[in-house]
């Protein structure tokens, strides 16, 4: 048998996993982040699955100082300190390594490379053929015969094996013994390294090119000329320094014993005890098979399901990359501590399943003032789904279960005799993820009109990141288990059953325990909403804008489905009109769809970039960012860039959107999430209203779909006009940029005349456009570079802009010093009425964690101003709307946007309290700067718009 040995650094895979995932941490149910974890498991089981080594280790560095640090105190002395999500995560990521039998290496005085190259020679001296798993440059003096560097995927490249060959082609050298002379030369930033001061990568490869060593480098210093010689005399003492720190050590007092590094069964019990901890529902089951069952995900079992833009579930996220949303699937083998669960705890649970009962329940519910509801239904889909029963629960460990029946009739006798239950309006009604509940209800004719407390928005209040579906905030806040609703009707897929096909005394106590931990929950948040001065944003916006989301779901949306099929048609024909111009230019037919067909083409066929990027798969890079950079060098491209937004267009949206239709209705019906963006917007799904296209003429062309529900109504589009720019000049108080709003200029040109110092009427488009990038930019943490990249300038000219801009507003520069620091001291920071959001890492030692929170610190005040307002703004016109009996309808918010279904008798009467309301919505804003909305009318969306 072939042997191989993989010999891991741990520390350089985990800061390279850490850092992946840094804009899309990963977050537990209690906060922890583990994108270290999760990245280093992942790289870990790929190269498991893919390269099958017979032997293998993880080498880490320890804490005690090396000979390193005794010849230069300042080694490493510039490192930035490590994230402290980074540190915290080293436990876990040992104890991972520890369940797959994968043996630590760790030896004081010496680093991690030091141990690898020490193991990697003498296991190669015994025949074996050692990778050094690494993305780090240094090991290139260490490859020979049988032993290579194995870098991990990076950036959709594939993984890259280099030996003595290719760390020769890399560096330009004859040896790889001359790696630790370009070391010495260069230096290292990142180790501290010295080196000679001037002398770069490019210098040192000419310099060892003609000398050969670094130690004949500085013997020839003399015969070098001009300054370059006389920095190589200069720095002669620093250089020897630098190539004997970047010598890793082969002399380790460590021994390679093979049967110590074999390659063995993983230990189940260990990995599923910390997989539970961690949360790695998906990870888990690939290592341990589909038993292993973490925590549940974000729905409850019968909600709303967060899908992709047309119906399919996806794991979404809402600041973490694992924040799944999707049917709970109980919480077996769960990190938290969940003890209890309906088996080991007392309860009542009873049927009321006839008309007496019923009655009694109706009748013992009208004299409460606190009722916990919930549904079973025989699907997840609010509008699209029959009632299969309805539990209730007024104290804790006690609840009712009422089955129905399936014949509609009889399900509303039975409803009637709840009617007044539910209307009554003295009553608080408790509820996870009511509104699903409550759309089912308004089918049958049931209207819930007292006040709501709904759990999983008290949680979202309480922590904006977390997860919230009831399985998990049981086991988190209850120590207790629910029923899994697996274990009733089977795991996703084809062979699930419904709730129909449950036998009724199952469901009695799966739904009763439902509405008793529900109503228990309320115990636990009502405190803590409190206690985290939430509770305003709780009871005025999130609670009230329920019934609001559950008025407009339920109303839906016309869709024109001629106007598809014939714009698909056009669509159609413009896609193969770009495909043969492609196929033309390129002189040969391919699968245009594939990638890898169409790199072939693009890279070796018209050779538009020799050093062309390829795909951890192996095949070139075609992505559109790749793409775009390719575009003025063949006019080819421009024509692949129309055949793929097209062909998306199509797909996505204009062949997908009839799918969508609700048989009852004949309407889209697109279900809000308020419990997912931690800035308090809400987010839409089945379809994602939030990604109709609006930029291109093509994907505008989307929206003509969307039209009025009949002849005797009209599309009305209100619209806030640069709210967020309003909000800064508010929150900021800055006097000049008030001032521009309250005259009633452009915003764009008013910035552009005073950052240029020009005439407003000399202000021209381009000074309008970079002007209009820097007001955009600035408050999202955009910097000179980045502004030159957006506008094509030079980084000078971008950095003048950017300090001209700070010098013309100076207190939105003060708000955003102001606001860093009031993170820093709080730990949060909150809108003006009241939402917040924690920022552990404000004061993170590392600057790149701490970075993104002060970007988060000044953004997120602004972007959850500007969703409490729109919140507002609904909740008002809504009860307006109900005030008046007006047979409008609102039916749609998509960013700062509100669509209305308007009659066209009232469409004069509700534009003026449509536009007030906006305006109004928030008066501590509106009582600063003018907030102005922009109406229109049409007969489909984009014409309204």
């Amino acid at each position: 048998m072939h042997k191989k040995l993989f010999l891991l650094d741990a520390l350089a895979l985990i800061y390279r996993a850490y850092y992946a995932l840094i804009r899309n941490p990963r977050l537990t149910s209690k906060g922890k982040n583990t994108n270290a974890q999760f990245g280093f498991t992942s790289t870990l089981l790929d190269l498991l699955n893919k390269e099958k080594p017979t032997h293998i280790a993880v080498a880490f560095d320890t804490h005690a100082p090396t000979e390193r640090h005794t010849d230069f105190a300042d080694y490493k002395a510039n490192r930035e300190d490590a994230p402290e999500d980074l540190l915290a995560a080293l436990p876990d990521i040992k104890r991972i390594i520890e369940g797959f039998n994968i043996p630590v290496l760790e030896v004081d005085g010496y680093e991690a490379d030091d141990i690898i190259g020490t193991v990697a020679w003498q296991a190669a001296a015994q025949g074996y053929t050692v990778y050094m798993v690494t993305p780090d440059k240094d090991y290139g003096q260490l490859v020979k015969e049988n032993v290579f560097i194995w870098k991990p995927p990076a950036l959709g490249n594939k993984e890259e094996i280099m030996g003595p060959k290719e760390v020769c082609e890399r560096w330009q050298i004859q040896s790889v013994d001359q790696v630790v002379d370009i070391l010495g030369l260069m230096g290292d930033a990142v180790d501290n390294i010295p080196g000679i001061p001037g002398v770069g990568e490019k210098t040192a490869m000419k310099l060892l090119a003609e000398w050969g060593t670094l130690e004949n480098v500085i013997a020839n210093a003399d015969k070098i000329s001009g300054k370059m010689g006389e920095k190589i005399r200069a720095g002669a003492e620093s250089a020897t320094l630098s190539k004997k720190l970047a010598t890793i050590i082969t002399n380790v007092p460590v021994q390679f014993h093979e049967e110590d590094y074999c390659c063995t069964e993983v230990n189940k019990e260990k990995l599923s005890e910390i997989f539970s901890e961690l949360e790695f529902k998906t990870l888990g089951k690939r290592i341990l098979g589909d038993t292993f069952n973490a925590i549940g995900g974000e729905a409850a079992p019968g909600k709303a399901v967060q899908q992709d833009l047309f119906g399919q579930p996806v794991e979404t996220v809402s600041a973490a990359a694992d924040n799944l949303v999707q049917q709970a699937e109980g919480i077996e083998s769960i990190g938290l501590v969940a003890d209890k669960n309906i088996e080991n705890t007392p309860h009542t649970y009873l049927l009321a399943d006839t008309p007496e009962k019923h009655a009694e329940l109706a009748a013992l519910l009208m004299k409460e003032p606190i009722i916990s509801f919930d549904t079973e239904t025989t699907g997840t889909d609010a509008n699209a789904v029959d009632i299969v029963g309805m539990s209730f629960s007024i104290k804790p460990t006690e609840g009712w279960y009422i089955p129905l029946p399936v014949e509609r009739d009889a399900v509303l006798a039975i409803l009637e005799v709840f009617r007044p239950v539910f209307e009554r309006e003295d009553a608080l009604f408790i509820g996870q993820n009511a509104k699903y509940d409550m759309i089912v209800l308004k089918w049958y004719g049931i209207e819930v009109k007292g006040k709501l407390f709904d759990t999983m928005l008290a949680h979202y209040l309480i922590e904006p990141e977390g997860r919230r579906s009831m399985d998990l905030l049981s086991a988190q806040y209850l120590q207790y288990a629910p029923v899994s609703i697996e274990t009733l009707i089977g795991k996703k897929g084809k062979g699930q059953g419904t709730m129909r096909d449950v036998e009724i005394e199952k469901i009695k106590e799966y739904a009763a325990e439902d509405a008793d931990i529900t109503l228990q929950l309320k115990s636990k948040f009502e405190p803590m909403l409190k206690e985290r001065s939430v509770e305003n944003v709780f009871y005025d916006i999130e609670s009230p804008l329920v019934k609001v989301l559950t008025d407009m779901e339920y109303e839906g949306i016309a869709v024109d489905q001629q106007a598809l099929a014939d714009y698909s048609r056009e669509l159609e024909t413009e896609i193969k009109k770009a495909e043969e111009s492609v196929y033309q230019q390129a002189g040969v037919r391919f699968n245009l769809a594939s990638p890898k067909q169409l790199g072939e083409v693009l890279f070796e066929k018209l050779q538009l970039d020799p050093k062309a990027k390829k795909t951890r798969t192996g095949q070139y890079a075609t992505g559109e960012d790749v793409l775009a950079k390719l575009a003025s060098k063949h006019p080819i491209v421009e024509n692949i860039l129309v055949f793929r937004e097209l062909s998306k267009l199509k797909s996505t949206y204009v062949d997908a959107l009839p799918l969508m239709i609700n048989p009852r209705t004949n309407r889209v019906h697109t279900s809000y999430n308020q419990a997912v963006a931690v800035t308090g917007r809400l987010s839409s799904n089945n379809p994602n209203l939030q990604n109709i296209p609006i930029r291109t003429e093509r994907g505008r062309e989307v929206r003509k779909a969307f039209v009025p529900r009949g002849p005797e109504f009209t599309l009305l589009s209100a619209d806030y006009s640069q709210i967020e720019l309003r909000i800064i000049a508010a929150i900021s108080e800055d006097e000049n940029m008030m001032g521009a709003f309250r005259s009633n200029l452009d915003i764009h040109t008013a910035t552009a005349a005073k950052v240029y110092g020009v005439d407003l009427s000399d202000v021209t488009s381009d000074m309008r456009r970079n002007a209009k990038s820097v007001n955009f930019g600035i408050i999202y943490g955009q910097s000179a570079f980045g502004l030159s990249e957006n506008l094509g300038i030079p980084r000078s000219e971008a950095k003048a802009l950017i300090d001209n801009y700070f010098a013309q507003y100076p207190s939105i520069k003060k708000y955003m010093e102001t606001q860093v620091k009031f993170a820093q001291q709080t730990g949060y920071v909150q809108t003006l009425m009241g939402r917040k959001r924690w920022l552990k890492d404000i004061n993170s030692s590392n600057a790149v964690v701490r970075g993104f929170a002060e970007r988060n610190a000044i953004n997120m005040p602004i972007q959850g101003t500007a969703a409490d307002l729109i919140k507002l703004a609904m909740i008002s016109l809504h009860k307006t709307f109900k005030e008046h009996n007006f047979r409008s309808r609102m039916i749609l918010q998509v960013h700062d946007e509100l669509v209305f279904d308007a009659h066209v008798d009232e469409v004069e009467t509700i534009k003026p309290l449509i536009i007030e309301g906006m305006r109004r919505a928030m008066p501590k804003l509106a009582d600063q700067l003018p907030i102005e909305a922009e109406i229109g009318t049409g007969k489909n969306w984009l014409e309204a718009h």
